[in-house]
């Protein structure tokens, strides 16, 4: 009473596995950035355009769950870091649940268990991030999980965890999307942090050809519709694609849409969503044969399922257009 209360806060859990329809947020790589001229050791330019987008995209009460998808406030042993991110998507996590996956700034130290042997964490090595966003993992240390919301079954995996074959994520991954029941959720999306398409040519191989050759025909053998990586800071959209050939294109529906329908299903549809603060990515000069979309600019998506139709629409967090959007169909359309 003495110093006064904060503003009523209104929170919305999101809807219940096997009803009609969800929407929702995702991108990776936010970060943060200082709101005066103050110096941090670690700025992400984007991270406070993306944040005031989604908030103002959250205003029109369509926004049931956000998606943060591996590097999340890029602190990497800067403890107060986590607290500056914090901050910033208050907004957003005090109204809808923030979900999120683990990325290389979170867990990689050498010596540390990680895949990858990199200092990228800063010596947290998973400890600080599952501390401030305990999801409902299989363990300590073991960040994989499966959530269901709507018509959507989502799988969140690790990539700097064991996803080798027959270790104890590959199990389980393999264990959760083969008992995945259709007729309640129609959807499956899996979601993870490196990706397994990028056009993105840099020092660093941005995609790893074992974790592809591991955990991709996972993906096809049990029917994953649409996968979401970030890792790469920029946004990027496939065919429906299997060991690198293309196994369905999008054709244009009566709005002009980029439209794939899974009635058939040939493979999954990727898309890299790492737009989300990080000093933005290039693309190659020459196109892969997979890639569909390419855009390099801040922003997030914005998705909305039912349980015949997925709408993916990318939209820049500095003019809030659309730059670009697909639908997968199935059945009863």
């Amino acid at each position: 009473d003495s110093v006064g209360w904060s503003d009523t806060v209104k929170f919305r859990t999101p809807p219940a596995a096997g009803l009609d329809e969800t929407s929702f947020v995702i991108y990776g790589d936010m970060g943060k950035a200082p709101l005066d001229p103050s110096v941090e050791h670690y700025i992400q330019p984007g991270s406070i355009a993306v944040t005031k987008a989604v908030a103002k995209e959250m205003q029109t009460g369509k926004v049931d769950s956000i998606f943060h998808i591996g590097d999340i406030s890029y602190a990497t042993g800067f403890l107060v870091e986590w607290d500056f991110f914090l901050h910033l998507i208050r907004p957003l996590a005090s109204q809808v649940s923030y979900m999120t996956a683990i990325g290389n700034h979170e867990r990689d130290y050498a010596g540390s268990g990680s895949v990858y042997v990199t200092p990228d964490s800063g010596g947290e090595c998973g400890v600080a991030y599952e501390s401030y966003f305990p999801m409902p993992a299989a363990g300590k240390d073991k960040p994989w999980y499966s959530i269901e919301q709507g018509s959507v079954h989502f799988i969140f995996m690790s990539t700097e965890h064991s996803w080798s074959e027959k270790s104890e994520q590959y199990n389980w991954m393999e264990r959760d999307l083969s008992s995945v029941d259709r007729s309640r959720t129609p959807w499956v999306i899996f979601i993870g942090h490196r990706p397994m398409y990028s056009s993105n040519v840099g020092i660093i191989p941005s995609v790893d050809p074992d974790f592809v050759a591991s955990v991709e025909p996972l993906l096809l053998t049990n029917k994953v519709d649409l996968v979401f990586f970030g890792h790469v800071h920029n946004y990027e959209r496939t065919c429906a694609v299997y060991k690198g050939k293309c196994r369905g294109m999008p054709r244009k529906d009566a709005s002009g849409i980029d439209t794939y329908d899974n009635s058939n299903y040939t493979a999954p549809v990727h898309a890299i969503v790492g737009a989300g603060g990080f000093s933005l990515d290039g693309f190659s000069l020459i196109p892969q044969s997979w890639s569909v979309s390419r855009i390099s600019e801040f922003g997030y998506a914005r998705v909305h399922a039912t349980k015949t139709s997925v709408l993916v629409q990318f939209v820049s967090s500095g003019t809030t257009e659309i730059r670009d959007q697909f639908r997968i169909v199935k059945g009863g359309r």
